[in-house]
């Protein structure tokens, strides 16, 4: 078996012998099967490949190779809170985060944050997440978070955003125009996207914003249908404004109308679903239920680690959960009894890996072991563990058995960044320390009282808001009548 320190730049790579799910569009299962790396693409995919001289070879026997997980929306700059708001409810949250202390982040916390979600992501076989970064109160602020990821050997999309401002105001302003021609630049390892919401005001306020986004060709990711926040009035002010396109990513959709998913399905987006959040939050119940019915490509995410799991294997089952459980009960009440699941594991690890690549329009090079595409793999494999063996059903296995425990190996771009378990090149030590360092300054500037008191925090019925943002005078029922 090779050692961590046998694996040099250009280098090929070789997975041996290991069950590969190559999530093609006929989900195979290739068993006693080879993956061949050269440079940053796969080379091979078959039994007994042949390598080329000095490839580094990696015993993938009795274990499962799949690509890279994808994550399409989580706060990263958020990482340092890790658990504080175990107990919130998305009101809770918008408060905290919103109206009161998300203005306490420095960029320094900002990049404390973002460094220590992109390791975390690493760990746990998610090679490739959207930073949904509306943290970004200036420039500077920005520019941590991109320093944080690009330290960090993943691949990652900077979704710049910024809660304590109108999206038109910081989309117009210089410094950011000028961020956004310095990042701009094709980096295959760092994409850049604009997130922001729309709040339902008649007036469309964010439309400056999505014409920024326009003129940039970039992508918009947004929260859509959160209760309490955005609801179907956004979805049908970007439509009648000509701004769903299908780049455009809708986070949760949860508590939106038919009419908004046929909108969605017309228009070719795709929607992020952060189960986990949902369900415990209170964004609306989980909607893969839903999209399933429209035909709406699916992603999954895991939101913001001050609550949840920092990986895909939660999000998946959590998943497969809520949908089985709405399908069981819907059949109780009628009467009947579910014989067969509608959703199934094999489409969950679908959406965990190629359909992420989907929603971040890189379906050609990613989320597949396809020869020719990024050599992003994972390699799930744990000797140690009784849950490892016997493997029977391998999308079942990874969907509920496997955990971040389990991730022996992983490549980015083809480089190894974790193997035997172990992050390679990274210094956790000093990723601990600037955490702890963000924690500490946000303890001093709340106050020991304050602080112990944000893990449950009160919420003065003038700030049970129709959405959480101060740009617009707007309020509307609409949002709590469904």
């Amino acid at each position: 078996m090779s050692r961590p320190t046998e694996f040099v730049p250009g280098r090929p790579v070789v997975f041996r012998g290991g069950t590969v799910l190559p999530m093609d569009r006929a989900r195979q299962v290739l068993t006693g099967t080879d993956v061949l790396v050269v440079d940053d693409r796969i080379a091979a995919v078959g039994p007994r490949l042949a390598v080329p001289d000095g490839t580094a070879e990696i015993d993938a026997t009795d274990g499962i190779v799949m690509p890279g997980m994808i994550d399409t929306h989580r706060h990263m700059w958020q990482t340092a809170m890790r658990g504080y708001g175990a107990d919130w409810t998305i009101s809770q949250y918008f408060v905290w985060f919103y109206l009161e202390h998300g203005k306490n982040f420095r960029p320094e916390d900002v990049r404390a944050g973002n460094r220590l979600a992109a390791v975390e992501a690493l760990d746990a076989g998610v090679t490739t997440v959207v930073d949904w970064s509306h943290g970004l109160q200036t420039v500077d602020h920005a520019e941590a978070a991109v320093d944080a990821l690009r330290s960090v050997p993943g691949r990652f999309v900077l979704a710049y955003g910024n809660i304590q401002q109108a999206p038109a105001e910081w989309t117009s302003a210089p410094e950011f125009r000028d961020f956004a021609r310095r990042h701009i630049d094709g980096d295959d390892l760092l994409g850049f996207q604009l997130a922001f919401d729309v709040t339902g005001d008649p007036a469309f306020p964010e439309k400056p914003a999505f014409e920024v986004a326009r003129e940039l060709g970039v992508a918009v990711t947004t929260h859509a249908g959160v209760w309490g926040a955005t609801n179907d009035d956004g979805v049908r002010l970007m439509y009648e404004n000509g701004f769903m396109t299908p780049e455009t990513v809708y986070v949760h959709a949860s508590t939106l109308s038919a009419d908004s998913y046929h909108r969605i399905a017309a228009t070719g987006g795709s929607i992020s679903v952060s189960t986990e959040s949902e369900q415990s939050a209170g964004q609306g119940y989980p909607t893969t239920w839903a999209v399933r019915s429209h035909n709406i490509p699916v992603s999954l995410s895991m939101d913001t680690s001050v609550w949840w799991s920092g990986d895909l294997f939660s999000a998946m089952r959590t998943t497969l959960g809520a949908d089985r459980a709405r399908e069981h009960l819907e059949a109780h009440a009628r009467g009947e009894t579910v014989t067969h699941c509608a959703l199934r594991a094999d489409q969950v690890v679908e959406w965990a890996t190629r359909g992420g690549a989907r929603a971040l329009g890189r379906e050609h090079d990613l989320g597949s072991l396809e020869v020719g595409k990024k050599a992003d793999i994972v390699l799930l494999k744990n000797d140690r563990s009784p849950v490892s063996f016997p493997l029977l059903n391998p999308y079942g296995h990874v969907a509920f058995q496997a955990q971040r425990g389990d991730v022996h190996t992983v490549l980015v771009n083809g480089r190894v960044v974790k193997h035997e378990h172990r992050l390679l090149g990274v210094d956790l030590a000093a990723v601990r320390r600037e955490a702890e360092h963000t924690v500490g300054h946000l303890r001093s500037a709340l106050g020991e009282e304050e602080w112990l008191k944000g893990m449950n925090p009160d919420i003065p019925e003038s700030k049970v808001l129709d959405n959480p943002y101060t740009y617009t005078d707007y309020r509307s029922a609409s949002t709590h009548s469904r």
